[in-house]
């Protein structure tokens, strides 16, 4: 069964879990039983009574979040936290008595985000596990060095812990493995070069750890990979070339957040399949390839926090959704008109990258989708009465240290408005009651004038402009 089928298998078997009718299901086996009440009593919070029809001598096949596929052997454990309501999920420790579920395929319980203890070995004498699912909790210490005894593995779920030290090196004989995610953890060293025998791997996510060196040339054998994330990790030097036969597969490529170097390679033009590109915060150098203008699937592209110069390829897609560039050493000088046709573009930031033309020559295809600009940094001009007018769901605006003229008192904007910075402008006027309604507003370094509004906002919010006064700056004189 391959990444998507079985990871659907599992949400779906978990959403059957959470409906059965307990009356009628099959009694377990005595040690499934004890196993079960074993962990039980390791929980010392349930506020939400996942466990509550967990009682000793009822038909445990029927207990909430268990499962009994074939005869009275446990075959899922299924109890999903809540982790956007941390206070209705459990916590506690794992008890080792649930190796006695010998039957066991399934154990998901990730998200509860406050069960804690180290890696759980007692998964290592549970010999048909497929799918283990303890992500976003607080286990902590070393992956086992012996992880290669989970031998039917196909997903493998750790990320959001605070495990420490390297993957271990024995994770390249789990050949069943379509998917390893152990991101957001602490883990040190280098990715092992046998991960490259993991032939059948779908998802790889090792972002948000603390893994460096350079990119091991592991990728060739991977026919199947779809996702790769390496982000947010010490990762040096060139991308490897074995990267380049992924063309054929990859959907997403994340290695932001690292310290790579060199030219983004040409053979990107192959990855005609890819949604996600993000390459940002590294050092990227030169000049973007043509090649990019293959990536006809495109939605979310993002470059931004490199030293990338030259001309940027003038992109046919109409596809892009988050488009960011910001931050490089591009001379753009206008916003180029592929990225003002584009039809449904939901974020765009182009800071710093060398704009010199006015606002009121931009007319974008469809600046009713935009949720959040920022063109802080160019050197743009006009005024933004025209162009905020015809937005109505955008959520944030920055064009900070640009050269903006027009009269404030005259901008109306989005109901939807969160966040707007215009400092650093030539903005002239009254500030106008209506920014009250803002979480974030950064007016400084302009020409305003006038009594302000009662607003919730600090002294820097205001501060630099000609003649403002009233709270929070002086009082204004009679």
């Amino acid at each position: 069964m391959n990444y998507c089928s079985f990871t659907l298998f599992v949400f779906s078997a978990t959403i059957f879990l959470q409906s059965l009718n307990p009356s009628g299901a099959a009694t377990c086996h005595p040690d499934d039983e004890a196993g079960l009440l074993a962990f039980k009593k390791g929980i010392t919070r349930d506020p939400s009574g996942i466990l509550s029809s967990w009682k000793k001598g009822t038909a445990c096949c029927s207990w909430y979040g268990i499962a009994c596929v074939n005869g009275d052997r446990v075959t899922i454990l299924s109890l999903v936290g809540f982790p956007k309501k941390p206070e209705r999920s459990l916590s506690g420790t794992l008890s080792p008595s649930l190796a006695k579920l010998q039957h066991l395929e399934v154990i998901s319980l990730g998200g509860h985000g406050n069960i804690t203890g180290s890696f759980p070995q007692f998964l290592l004498q549970l010999p048909k596990l497929r799918y283990v699912n303890i992500e976003n909790n607080r286990l902590f210490g070393p992956l086992p060095s012996d992880i290669s005894m989970l031998r039917q593995l196909e997903d493998l779920f750790l990320q959001g812990n605070k495990f420490t030290g390297p993957i271990p090196n024995s994770i390249s004989n789990l050949s069943r493995l379509s998917g390893l995610f152990i991101g957001g953890n602490l883990l040190t060293g280098t990715i092992p070069l046998g991960v490259a025998n993991l032939k059948l791997m779908q998802n790889l996510k090792l972002g948000g750890n603390r893994l460096s060196g350079t990119i091991p040339d592991i990728f060739e054998s991977m026919t199947e990979l779809k996702f790769l994330d390496l982000s947010g990790n010490g990762f040096s030097g060139k991308l490897p070339r074995s990267i380049a036969s992924l063309g054929p597969t990859l959907l997403l490529l994340d290695l932001s957040k690292n310290n790579l170097s060199g030219t983004i390679p040409e053979y990107i033009s192959r990855f005609n399949k890819l949604e996600k590109l993000n390459l940002s915060k590294n050092r990227f150098s030169g000049v973007v390839p043509n090649g990019l203008v293959n990536l006809t699937n495109i939605n979310n592209l993002d470059l931004s926090h490199n030293l990338l110069n030259g001309p940027f390829p003038a992109l046919n897609v109409n596809t892009i959704g988050f488009l960011d560039l910001s931050y490089n050493q591009f001379h753009l000088k206008t916003i180029p008109e592929w990225v003002a046709s584009l039809p449904s573009i939901f974020l765009l930031k182009l800071a710093k990258c060398g704009i010199k033309m006015s606002i009121e020559n931009w007319e974008p295809a469809a600046p009713l989708y935009y949720h959040y600009i920022d063109l802080s940094k160019n050197e743009i001009s006009g005024s933004l009465e025209r162009f905020l007018n015809q937005t109505e769901y955008l959520l944030e605006f920055r064009a900070a240290g640009n050269k903006l003229r027009f009269d404030m008192g005259r901008l109306t904007f989005a109901k939807t408005l969160k966040t707007l910075d215009l400092s650093r402008n030539l903005v002239f006027g009254m500030v106008p009651e209506t920014v009250a309604s803002l979480q974030r507003l950064n007016l400084s370094q302009n020409h305003l004038c006038g009594k302000l509004p009662t607003t919730k906002f600090p002294v820097s919010a205001f501060a630099g402009n000609d003649c403002l006064c009233g709270a929070p700056l002086s009082p204004c004189l009679l």
